[in-house]
């Protein structure tokens, strides 16, 4: 849980003040008296605010402090990806404003309106729930994820939002690269994945707007279960939407792998549909074609123990705060092998 500041209080990366004079300048009766806020916990790496003036609420979004590089495009995708959904049946919360002008916070930054709900990060969470609604809600979350995917990016004004063709083999490459850039030790089998997965990339599904990293955590659910918000867009692009079933099937399946729920767990709950429950509902509601699944999922544990390396690199060079990082690289092995699995059986 998070505590609110009092007005006067110091947020890192938010000066309220200088907000609530930008507000007023930028749009002209939306706030009235004091802003109080708080740092809501979460999210991938950009840094997530609650803000409100005992009237409304809203949330606030700016990369994370001591960025260098430029991210005044980061947050303008984001910002625009919500936007142009805004108007279609996935659920987003409803944008405010964009300021690009790093003098007011010190960073590019977004404001949208608050949604209520709950992020399911747990499974002890969800199992208050029971199995029935459990099965419902996850129901529900691979059928927006249809939603998502079968919105025109062209009709949507997202044409532009990314470049589809050639989007599998950059996948690929790119976390090869990533990969490269964190190696401090011999990773058994994670070559042979990525050299299997560069040989096999399959003709792309059709092009749709991608999440990037789709899962029930990144979720808010009201008290009738119903999905009021898909938020963190901040790896939305334009691509091959297999690649979000293939990892959203992926993080189901990690339990088998992670029992200490290093990784979120909300999907060891009882009533979520297992890996191939996922695929099967989502060819059946999509209509979309699931015969090269082997890479798809090959490639999301590529991925994932890619990033997991990555933690466990910068643990090691003790640039991690926090506890639960010391078992991470743990996990790395037993993923790729799964991976390899996965491409092989599928």
């Amino acid at each position: 849980m998070h505590g609110d500041d009092e007005p006067g209080d110091e947020l890192p990366g938010l000066d309220l003040a200088r907000l609530r004079t930008y507000l007023g300048q930028a749009a002209p009766g939306l706030v009235s008296g004091e802003l109080r806020g708080s740092v809501i916990a979460g999210g991938r790496s950009n840094l997530t605010y609650e803000v409100g003036d005992g009237r409304r609420e809203w949330v606030v979004r700016r990369p994370p402090l001591g960025h260098v590089l430029a991210t005044a495009h980061d947050m303008g995708r984001e910002y625009r990806v919500m936007t142009a959904l805004g108007s279609s049946p996935v659920p987003v919360p409803r944008t405010v404003l964009l300021c690009e002008d790093t003098e007011v916070l010190g960073a590019p930054f977004y404001v949208m309106e608050k949604v209520h709900g709950t992020a399911y990060r747990n499974a002890h969470q969800l199992e208050r729930l029971g199995a029935e609604r459990v099965r419902a809600l996850s129901t529900s979350m691979i059928e927006v994820l249809a939603e998502l995917h079968a919105v025109d990016p062209t009709a949507a004004g997202l044409a532009d939002f990314g470049r589809p063709d050639g989007f599998l083999p950059r996948q690929v490459r790119r976390w090869k690269k990533q990969l490269d850039a964190s190696r401090a030790r011999p990773v058994r089998g994670i070559d042979e994945l990525h050299e299997r997965l560069e040989s096999r990339v399959p003709e792309q599904s059709p092009t749709a707007v991608v999440h990037g990293d789709y899962r029930l955590d990144n979720l808010l659910v009201d008290e009738r279960d119903e999905i009021t918000a898909v938020l963190d867009w901040e790896m939305a692009t334009l691509g091959d939407p297999l690649t979000d079933v293939a990892l959203l099937a992926t993080y189901r399946g990690l339990s088998e792998i992670d029992e200490s729920a290093v990784i979120a767990d909300a999907s060891d709950a009882p009533g979520f549909p297992d890996p191939a429950e996922i695929l099967d509902h989502y060819a059946r509601v999509s209509g979309r074609d699931l015969g090269s699944m082997g890479f798809y999922l090959g490639l999301a544990h590529f991925k994932l123990a890619v990033i997991l390396e990555g933690i466990h690199y910068r643990y090691t060079q003790g640039k991690t705060v926090g506890e639960g990082f010391g078992s991470v690289g743990d996990f790395v092995e037993p993923i790729v092998s799964a991976g390899l699995d996965a491409l092989e059986e599928n």
